[in-house]
Order: C-alpha cells, then structure tokens, then sequence
C-alpha cells in the first residue's frame, strides 16, 4: 500500500485541482479496500502513522525543552499543571487541524487563502514566519548546545546539522523523510530515564499535575505562557495541517489518524513532564538557577548522575535534529501555501521549487545566527514561546472557524458539542495570555 501511495503522489505531482481531487479519492479507496479485505487494524493505523506523532513530538523541541526545564528549575512541582493541560489542547487542536486538511485538502495557510482570500493568505505568512523564525534559531541553538557537551563549538555543529538536514529534506522522497523523523523522534524516549533517575516525590508530582496553583509574580505568568505556547505551538499546528494533506490522509481514514494524534499528544505531555520534574526534584531542591537546557544537562550530573547528563545531552541533540527539520518545513509548506505555489516533500527536486527554497533559506538563515559570536540566545528562545503564545488564539480561532464552516468542511464539519468545546478552549488560551498581560503591565 505504501509503495503505491508514493509512486501516486509522485505521477500528480504539480497536478491541477481536479487530478488532485481524484488522487485523493483514489487513496480513500484503496484504504477502505485495506480495511474491508482484512488489511488488519495495525496495518490500517501504520498507513497513517506520522502527522500526529511528528507533530506532537517535535514539540518537545529544544525551546520546550528550555521551557520546561526552567520551569521546574525555577518553581519546583508547583506550576507542573500547565503541561498536563496545555497536552489537552494539543490533542483537541490538533484533531481539529487535521480534520480540516483532511476534509478540505488543503494546508492552514492554503485553507485561509481559499475561505477569506490572498491577502488573509498572505498576512497568515507573515505572522507565522514572524514567530516561527524564533523558534528555527532555537532548534539550532539546541543542536549547538548538545555539540558544547562534548566540545564541538556551535560554528561547527550548527552548519553540518543544518546541511545533513537539508540534503534529507529536499532529496529525499516523503517517506524517506519521514522514517528519517520518526527514527530520530525515538530519541526523546531518554528523558523518561531522567524523570526517573531523579527520583522525585511522586505524590508532590500527582498533586500539582492535578490540580492548578496560580503564579504570584510576573515571572510565573511567563513561565505559564511560554510552556502553553511551547506546548501548543502555533507552528505546530501550522506543520499537521499541511503534512496530514501532504501524506493524503483523507476523512476515511481519520479513525486512525486520531489514534496517531492521541498517541503523539500524550508522549509530548509525558515528556514534558519527565524533563520539569527532573529538574524541579534535583536544581529546584539544590538552588540551582539555569538559563538552558545545556546548563540543565551539566547541573544534572553531580545531582541525579553522570547517566542523567548523558540521556539530557542525547535528548536534546535528538529533539534538535527532529525539530530543526519539522519547524522550517512547517514555515516551508507556509509560505508556498501562501504564494500559491505547490507544497510537498515529494516535489521534483531536481527544478526549483519555492517549496525547497524556502526550507533551504530559513536554514541557512538560523544557522548563521546560531554561529554569531556573543549572541544571547537564550532570552531570544524564551521570548518566542511567549510570542507564540500570545499568537496563539488567533490561530485557535481560525482553526475553530474553519472546522465549522460547512462550505469548507462540508460533511466533516465539527459537530455542535466539538464546536463548543473549541470555543471554551479559546476563551481558556485568551484568558492565560490576558493574565500574563496585565501581570506584565502591572
């Protein structure tokens, strides 16, 4: 099945709508044929597997991972809720995203171009290259950290990720891309070693999961909001969009791509956790005060081990690699949505194609500011999960919108009681950024 989906996109590569749109409706065929000659339940769930997963996962990027280190660092168990909560929007957000690419065939950008017109197309671009860029340089300055651990300076580690990533992306075909992703993925598997090797207090760790505190400083409100925005990524969403309609998941298949979605939502939030609580039971109980997921690395050794260290220095370097390739592609399949220019991991590399060009620039573009000397990165990663939070309910309301509409949605569109929880759901991402305003202004 695998193979025939790739040898199909390749033929409607480039192809009008109409072709398009009888591709699509071939695929949707041939897995309802899957299902109903006894293709089995896993093999139906792995024909699927990958938006979900990857999308979630890189979330845990190294600005995530930044963010929830100080987190912990900083607060200790007491703020730990924002994660298990912010991991419930990300499963309802992102089932909404997918559903819309699914229905409409369409990316976000692509989908806001084709409900409000160009202009709404192009102002989506700029807003998300606006915040995405940010974060591209964080990627990069993750891969810059893991190389310090072992004395490879950021001029050097930066440049090679940046080529080896680009050679992957734009020569490789979509599934190559994608097995490449999800082997890398499997890396961030460590930090549930270190959440375990620091051996927290458990029933502190339940408690505050469970059930919210409130910040009392300015600082706090920040920590909350860059851990929403990290969690519940703008770009994120942006990137399962595009890539469910670029793997052509269809509404028959969306049963399983739930499961997909389920599956990389939760271990996004577990890992999440693992990394705060790591450090909220080790730094936060020593007074240590960190600024990055490599002082993290370091501070972690003479408190949970020399292995603690070696699993923080591998995770990073894994959720660098996977997100330093996942963020420009999210900003790459923007873009060309935008412009209306073709978006997809399977185009013709051997031509120019925006697509690619766009990838390679943002690349390029991060790489070198990563490799200036005496930049201060640190402030820039943190600040941009802030920006992406505060970005963030427009993107929420957008994606509500859209999944209501029955003129995009058609059949699929959102029921009554999906509608409703999307809109309480905003009201919650608008009223955690309010907080951090006015506690910001006060």
């Amino acid at each position: 099945m695998e193979a025939a989906i790739t040898w199909l996109k390749r033929k409607h590569a480039g192809a009008p709508p109409h072709a398009v749109a009888h591709h699509r409706r071939g695929v949707a065929a041939r897995f309802a044929s899957l299902r109903a000659t006894g293709g089995g339940a896993l093999t139906a769930f792995l024909a699927v597997l990958g938006p979900g997963l990857l999308a979630g996962l890189s979330d845990d990027d190294p600005a995530g991972i930044t963010t929830y280190s100080v987190l912990g660092a900083d607060f200790g168990y007491t703020l730990l809720w924002i994660i298990p909560a912010s991991t419930v929007l990300l499963i309802q957000f992102h089932m909404l995203a997918v559903r819309i690419g699914a229905a409409t065939g369409k990316g976000f950008v692509a989908s806001i171009r084709a409900r409000w017109g160009k202009n709404w197309g192009y102002f989506a671009v700029v807003g998300l290259l606006f915040a995405n860029f940010g974060t591209i340089v964080a990627e990069y300055a993750g891969v810059a950290a893991a190389g310090e651990l072992i004395g490879v300076p950021a001029w050097a580690s930066a440049p090679v990720a940046g080529v080896l990533i680009s050679f992957v992306v734009v020569l490789g075909s979509f599934h190559r891309v994608e097995r490449v992703l999800l082997a890398i993925s499997s890396l961030l598997s460590l930090y549930l070693v270190d959440g375990l090797l620091a051996k927290p207090n458990w029933g502190e760790v339940a408690r505050h999961s469970l059930i919210p505190s409130m910040p009392t400083s300015t600082a706090g409100w920040i920590a909350i909001a860059a851990a929403l925005g990290t969690t519940l990524a703008p770009w994120g969403l942006a990137f399962i969009q595009s890539y469910a309609v670029d793997k052509k998941i269809t509404v028959a298949s969306l049963r399983w791509e739930r499961v997909d979605v389920l599956i990389g939502s939760i271990l996004t939030g577990v890992i999440g956790l693992a990394i705060a609580v790591s450090c909220a039971a080790t730094l936060h109980e020593a007074g240590v005060h960190i600024e990055d997921a490599g002082d993290a690395a370091v501070a972690l050794q003479p408190l949970a081990g020399k292995f603690a260290t070696v699993f923080f220095g591998a995770g990073l370097l894994g959720a660098s690699l996977l997100a330093a390739a996942i963020v420009p592609l999210a900003t790459a399949y923007s873009i060309a949505e935008g412009t209306g220019e073709p978006a997809s991991l399977d185009l013709d590399s051997h031509h120019f194609q925006w697509f690619y060009a766009a990838f390679v620039g943002l690349t390029i573009a991060a790489v070198s500011v990563v490799s200036l000397p005496g930049l201060p990165l640190i402030p820039l990663i943190y600040m941009s999960q802030v920006v992406n939070a505060v970005l963030l309910p427009l993107h929420a309301i957008t994606l509500v919108v859209l999944s209501s509409d029955v003129s995009m949605m058609g059949e699929a569109r959102s029921g009554p009681w999906s509608r409703a929880a999307g809109w309480v759901s905003v009201v919650l991402i608008v009223a955690c950024v309010g907080a951090l305003i006015v506690s910001w202004l006060g």
